[in-house]
């Protein structure tokens, strides 16, 4: 029976986190034509250059969502914050697929999107945080790193269902009626999506509440937990950059820097995140037998030496060499991706446990993952080097694999409990 519990929080888990990050994703898969509807210019690089910006604007939203949703997953339960987050997403998501463009609104029409940016922007900062917290917490010792990337398979998932979506609607739709109108259909669609995501959570089971009077996890992360979020925003870097450029930007960067059709680079992106999946669960439950440190330094190394390669790879002429360039990083990213999730929710306190993961974890996604596209794009500008977002992944992966040296071996040992309500 318990058993068949944990299964269903797991499962409820994963699901939502998919609905929720389908709505966030396709944003930055449909930069291009939502660069053109909100700001017509002549040149297509500062088309894009206006919306990543706009997208890293939402991104720097998300320290500030991870603490309002970590305070409630850690104040009020996980089912709280997890309710109200998914709640954040679909409405504003719905909106960006009415809104009017700047023929009709003019400068209100950028404004009126960075504001529902913004509020999208607070949702997810502390989305997938609680969600890999709620099932970490409710998995079995031996099987805590495989159900962790499960939870952050969800994630991707979303943004892989976001990415098949776009795919198919360049399929059936003409190029100037994708760019024209077509672009909306997702964002409409994920009201629906975001209103399953809010009744599959509002009925999943609330787990003990780490509450205590007077506790406010805000402040104790933040004064006696300094080190720790250095660490696990350390830890975050090459999630960031690597997962954000490679899974997300790349769309665009196949269309600008090979010319290549955006049906084509969305099957491309599609087909290795449908890889990615696997992997990552492989590699979940390859830590727990492992050890959670020797796989993430082993994917942070593997990505500073095999970014340079991979990205001139990209680069062929023919599209069976640039699928398997990005196929290349998906061996590092699934490393990663599967392993950090669980790692985190083992070195944390229970009492401060959403609270901090969401802020370390966020400090990093929304600085530098909101910006790294819009840097990448610089960058490939400025420099006329096709490969310059290489560079990006490399120094990431320095950083993170210099942050998992910090950290103890918790696979082994028991997680902190939550504390009883």
């Amino acid at each position: 029976m318990q058993a068949d519990k944990t299964r269903t929080v797991i499962a409820a888990g994963a699901i939502g986190n998919v609905l929720e990050w389908y709505d966030f994703a396709i944003y930055g898969y449909f930069a291009t034509a939502i660069g053109r509807t909100f700001f017509p210019r002549e040149d297509p690089v500062a088309q894009v250059l206006s919306a990543f910006g706009i997208f890293a604007v939402g991104f720097l939203m998300r320290p500030v969502g991870g603490a309002l949703v970590g305070y409630i997953g850690d104040r009020l339960g996980r089912r709280a914050a997890l309710t109200f987050s998914v709640t954040a997403m679909a409405i504003p998501t719905f909106l960006v697929g009415i809104l009017p463009g700047y023929q009709v609104l003019g400068m209100a029409a950028p404004f009126l999107l960075t504001l529902l940016r913004m509020i999208q922007g607070l949702s997810v900062g502390g989305e997938y945080t609680t969600s890999i917290v709620f099932m970490v917490e409710h998995a079995p010792a031996n099987r805590r790193g495989m159900i962790g990337a499960m939870g952050c398979c969800g994630a991707v998932g979303g943004i892989l269902l976001g990415s098949a979506t776009g795919a198919l609607l360049s399929a059936i739709l003409p190029a100037e009626n994708m760019q024209a109108w077509g672009w909306r259909i997702p964002f409409l669609l994920g009201l629906a999506v975001g209103l399953a995501g809010f009744f599959l959570r509002r009925h999943l089971a609330e787990g003990a509440i780490p509450r205590a009077a007077g506790h406010s996890p805000l402040k104790e992360t933040v004064r006696n937990h300094g080190g720790l979020l250095v660490r696990l925003a350390g830890l975050s870097a090459f999630n960031a950059v690597g997962f954000y450029l490679l899974f997300v930007y790349i769309v665009s960067w196949l269309q600008l820097a090979d010319g290549i059709a955006p049906a084509h680079a969305l099957e491309i992106n599609s087909l290795s995140m449908l890889v990615l999946l696997p992997c990552m669960i492989v590699m979940g439950a390859l830590s727990d037998r492992l050890g959670r440190k020797p796989l993430l330094l082993a994917a942070t190394a593997i990505a500073f030496l095999s970014a340079v390669p991979l990205f001139m790879l990209m680069q062929h002429d023919q599209r069976l060499y640039v699928q398997i360039g990005q196929l290349g990083f998906v061996l590092s990213v699934g490393m990663f991706l599967g392993t950090q999730p669980t790692l985190m929710v083992e070195e944390v306190p229970a009492a401060v446990r959403c609270t901090a993961i969401a802020l370390g974890y966020n400090v990093t996604l929304g600085v530098v993952g909101g910006l790294s596209p819009l840097v990448a794009t610089w960058l490939v500008e400025r420099t006329a080097d096709q490969t310059a977002p290489a560079f990006m992944i490399m120094a990431a992966a320095a950083v993170s694999f210099l942050a998992v040296l910090g950290f103890r071996e918790g696979s082994r040992s028991p997680l902190a409990a939550v504390n009883p309500a």
